[in-house]
């Protein structure tokens, strides 16, 4: 796909979300110029840093992927496929993007927290699910089994995390599965499903097993994240909140566009940091296993280089204006909310419905999905019907939160209901919807969540006047929910459909 293409796909996933801010900032919630300007600097860097950085996946990651997936399966090693899946999942989730921003956002909110101790951890448990996952389409075992005995591992170790780290711990689960991650699953997905174990697979069931390993892998982060909690709860470290670190640290920045030229020096080398695994991994499997020529060598390279320049400006212009102005905005109303209610009330959680509704329609993990979906059922399931249910469970999911930031319930209220209907919605969903609704909740919360829309609700919570904005994450969890029972639904809805028609010929 070219450079154009890619420009067109990440400025209509910006562009949205940038006119309702600015539109707010001039009629109900006024933002200070140097605000604003920073804010549209900021998106400006965003969509040229996703344009880069997606055209790189395209050339360099997504091949490796690809390829790896293909030459681990045709080797007919069990060990070898797992080990080098689990070294792949890790590697390729230190570059996302979006582990970063959530990384720093929980960095800034509980300082107790190491930033890369917190990466690598997100890491090793979407590499070791990626081999649960694995491990399922290879030995032909049901989603269904395998989703519903992770879910009550996961939520053991949720019920023993520290309080404050419990939202951010299911955060994590939605923010892993970014624009890096996901193509690069769904390539090793995809070709352990279609070579070598195919042959083992009943009738109509190979469709079924290109979904759902990007579901599974998304439950690592959170066990991750939960353990990593009780670690330091463990060795006595503090991992409580702090409102005012989150600013304190925009405080001493430099006012204006001189903040993302102080950024950038430390951004690029955690990019850096972030990109030589990656490296490293590629340049053993072309010793080792793949052998590419030359001429895709320089391509694969190519790639690297786009990833690396596309990841340095999101970062900046994500931490530099994007971030900033969704706080900022999010505290405006919420402090309105808290203050006045009436009509406030009603406006903040209206303009988390639209947010919702825009955000999820413009993620490019979302465009990603809803194709393959289309090719794989034949054009039986239109990406338009999945694009407006996920639509409707996201504005939803984002509503959700910003209520229970406002009336300050328990995260816990909607989560177990949500996913004990989540799971028990897999009994009579079609298994080809189970797949796709897990693969949704996870591509559903992609870099616009883990930026605007996170920073938007941090802001909220820190105009309730607590001490404490730990309230705002679990957005990114709840707009991983909602997709499961969404998409199920209209997957028993589709069944339905299907046997009224055959009964009527």
């Amino acid at each position: 796909m070219d450079l154009f293409q890619k420009f067109k796909e990440t400025f209509f996933s910006v562009f949205p979300i940038m006119v309702i801010v600015l539109f707010l900032s001039v009629t109900v919630a006024p933002l200070s110029l140097d605000i604003v300007l920073r804010f549209v600097a900021g998106g400006i860097l965003v969509v040229v840093g996703l344009t880069f950085f997606l055209l790189g996946v395209d050339m360099g990651i997504l091949p490796i992927g690809e390829r790896s997936g293909a030459a681990l399966t045709s080797k007919k090693n069990l060990a070898l496929l797992l080990s080098a899946s689990f070294l792949i999942g890790v590697m390729v989730t230190v570059a996302e993007p979006d582990v970063q921003v959530l990384a720093d956002q929980i960095r800034n909110l509980a300082p107790s927290v190491n930033k890369w101790g917190l990466v690598f951890g997100i890491a090793l448990g979407v590499g070791f699910f990626i081999t649960i996952g694995l491990c399922r389409t290879v030995f032909s075992l049901k989603l269904r089994t395998v989703l519903i005995i992770s879910y009550i591992v996961l939520f053991s170790l949720a019920f023993m995390c520290p309080k404050e780290l419990q939202g951010a711990a299911f955060d994590a689960g939605g923010a892993t599965t970014g624009p890096m991650t996901v193509p690069f699953i769904m390539a090793l997905g995809l070709g352990v499903a279609s070579v070598g174990h195919s042959a083992s697979v009943k009738d109509g069931e190979s469709s079924d097993k290109s979904f759902g390993l990007t579901g599974i892998a998304s439950i690592g982060p959170i066990a991750a994240v939960c353990l990593y909690g009780m670690i330091l709860n463990f060795f006595g470290a503090d991992s409580s909140s702090c409102a005012d670190s989150a600013e304190a640290s925009a405080e001493h920045l430099q006012s204006g566009l001189a903040v993302f030229i102080e950024y950038l020096p430390e951004v690029v080398r955690e990019v850096f940091m972030s990109m030589l695994p990656l490296v490293i991994l590629f340049s053993l499997f072309q010793i080792l296993l793949l052998k590419l020529p030359p001429v895709q060598i320089r391509k694969v390279a190519q790639g690297i280089l786009y990833c690396f320049f596309g990841l340095v400006l999101f970062l900046v212009g994500a931490e530099g204006g994007f971030m900033s102005a969704g706080r900022m905005l999010g505290a405006v109303l919420g402090q309105a909310a808290f203050s006045q209610g009436g009509i406030w009330t009603v406006l903040i959680i209206a303009v988390s419905l639209l947010l919702g509704a825009i955000t999820v329609c413009a993620e490019p993990a979302v465009w990603v999905l809803t194709e393959q979906v289309e090719t794989v059922s034949g054009g039986n399931i239109r990406r338009k019907v999945i694009l407006a249910t996920l639509s409707l469970g996201v504005a939803a999911s984002i509503a959700l939160c910003m209520i229970r930031i406002l009336y300050g319930f328990s995260l816990w209220y909607i989560l177990i209901p949500g996913y004990a209907a989540a799971l028990l919605l897999t009994f009579f969903s079609p298994p080809l919807f189970m797949g796709i609704a897990f693969d949704s909740g996870g591509v559903a919360s992609g870099p616009m969540t883990s930026t605007f829309i996170l920073s938007f609700t941090i802001g909220a919570a820190s105009a309730s006047g607590t001490e404490s904005a730990a309230g705002a994450f679990g957005v990114i969890a709840l707009v991983a929910m909602t997709p499961l029972i969404a998409i199920q639904v209209l997957g028993i809805i589709f069944k339905l459909k299907t046997r009224k028609k055959e009964v009527a010929q």
